[in-house]
């Protein structure tokens, strides 16, 4: 049986040294808007395919933060959530890797579990 329990309103994540990002639901659209900028990158090679999760997981983010906690510019002073904010976030591994792993974790418990 299918439950239908996703999340339905913007929520906080924890990611790691004090980053806080308040996102928007991962639902089927904003999914597959990444997904489609992702595949436009060619390649069958190991770089192509990292190339290609680096840019779903920095195209989710982009899509999905609406606020974040625990960013500041070069000086350490607060700043505020811009597409290019975002992806200098998501060029940091450790922040990366926590986004995708919390941002989706929903998404890939429903798969592992096929949401019965």
């Amino acid at each position: 049986m299918l439950k239908l329990n996703l999340k339905r309103e913007p929520y906080w994540l924890d990611l790691n040294h004090g980053v806080r990002v308040k996102v928007k639901p991962a639902t089927t659209a904003l999914v597959m808007a990444a997904r489609h900028a992702a595949s436009v990158i060619d390649g069958k090679d190991h770089a192509a395919a990292g190339q290609r999760t680096a840019t779903l997981i920095t195209e989710l983010a982009k899509l999905a933060v609406l606020a974040w906690e625990g960013v500041g510019d070069e000086k350490g002073k607060a700043t505020s959530v811009t597409p290019e904010g975002i992806e200098a976030l998501m060029e940091l591994w450790p922040v990366a890797d926590a986004f995708e792993r919390e941002y989706l974790a929903a998404l890939y418990l429903l798969d592992a579990e096929k949401n019965v």
